[in-house]
C-alpha cells in the first residue's frame, strides 16, 4: 500500500505533502527530524489528510497533483473529513 499525505504545523498552518509506502515509519522519521528539512524547519508534524493506493504510480501522480494545487484546495479537502484539523496518526495502524 502506498499513501499520499499532508502534515500541517497547526489548522491554518504551513503544510507538507508526501509520499510514502509506510505512514508509521515515514511518520516517525519526520518527528524525529529524519524526513524532510522543510518539516523539521517549519514544525509541521500533525497528520491531516491520507490517501491510500495499491500502485505506487497512482500515489506519485496523486501526490504531484495536490502540490500543485492552491492552498484554498488543499484546505477544503483536508477539512472536508477532518474539520478541527486532528491529527490523525493515532488512527494509523
Amino acid at each position: 500500500m502506498y499513501y499520499v499525505y499532508i502534515l500541517a504545523s497547526g489548522r491554518h498552518g504551513t503544510l507538507y505533502i508526501g509520499v510514502t509506502n509506510s505512514i508509521r515509519t515515514r511518520l516517525e522519521q519526520h518527528r524525529n527530524g529524519k524526513g524532510s528539512d522543510f518539516v523539521k524547519r517549519y514544525g509541521v508534524f500533525r497528520l491531516v489528510y491520507v490517501e491510500s493506493y495499491a500502485v505506487a504510480e497512482e500515489a506519485i501522480t496523486r501526490e504531484k497533483q495536490l502540490k500543485r494545487w492552491k492552498r484554498d484546495w488543499k484546505i477544503e479537502l483536508i477539512e472536508r473529513d477532518n474539520l478541527e484539523w486532528r491529527d490523525l496518526s493515532d488512527l494509523i495502524s
